[in-house]
């Protein structure tokens, strides 16, 4: 870029402006102090490439992403120190380039559907890890993680499961005193007929 006139409190100077946005160091303690809350906070945090995204598809990703997840871009020297603050060094790896992070609340399941269907129907948006109870996600495992049915689904199986089983525990346990009485009458006839 060019040479730029560039103000700098009250004195005008000749300087090269890169196009890169500069943050104040108290700015800088506050951003990383706000992205560590949001990683503690978060049950699981997925980290997705959103280059060639538009900032309409950033928004209809957002909304898909419901009230569960929030969807931020950092800056990824930032993450990466809040990352490492709270115990998640090996994020690092992937904070490099445009990263926008996912952090979500609750169950991880429907914010990794989101991410991955609208990666299918958006190409530019990859995924590229993830972290869930302080355990490193690769990509593949997102994707697996997004494969699973919901909690809320799981649950109503091994419900129906335990029902069924205990169901067939009570028709086990009532056919025992049937199965002894009738024991005991063929035990009686059979004295019966040896008398």
């Amino acid at each position: 870029m060019p040479d730029t006139i560039l103000r700098v409190g009250f004195f005008l100077t000749y300087g090269h402006v890169s196009g890169r946005r500069t943050m104040a160091k108290s700015d800088k303690v506050a951003a990383v102090a706000e992205l560590v809350e949001r990683f503690r906070a978060a049950d699981a945090v997925l980290l997705t490439e959103y280059r060639g995204l538009t900032v309409g598809q950033l928004k209809q990703l957002r909304r898909g992403l419901g009230e569960n997840a929030t969807y931020a871009v950092a800056k990824n020297t930032l993450a990466r120190l809040a990352a490492k603050e709270v115990g998640l060094d090996f994020l690092a790896e992937d904070l490099k380039g445009p990263t926008a992070i996912a952090f979500v609340s609750g169950e991880p399941v429907e914010a990794a559907k989101t991410l991955r269907d609208f990666a299918k129907d958006n190409p530019a948006l990859v995924l590229k890890s993830g972290a869930m109870d302080g355990a490193q996600l690769s990509a593949e495992a997102v994707k697996k993680l997004a494969d699973l049915e919901s909690r809320e689904v799981l649950l109503a199986k091994a419900a129906g499961v335990l029902k069924a089983k205990i169901g067939q525990a009570a028709f086990a346990f009532n056919a025992l005193p049937v199965k002894a009485v009738r024991t005991i009458d063929a035990l009686r006839e059979k004295q019966g007929e040896a008398a």
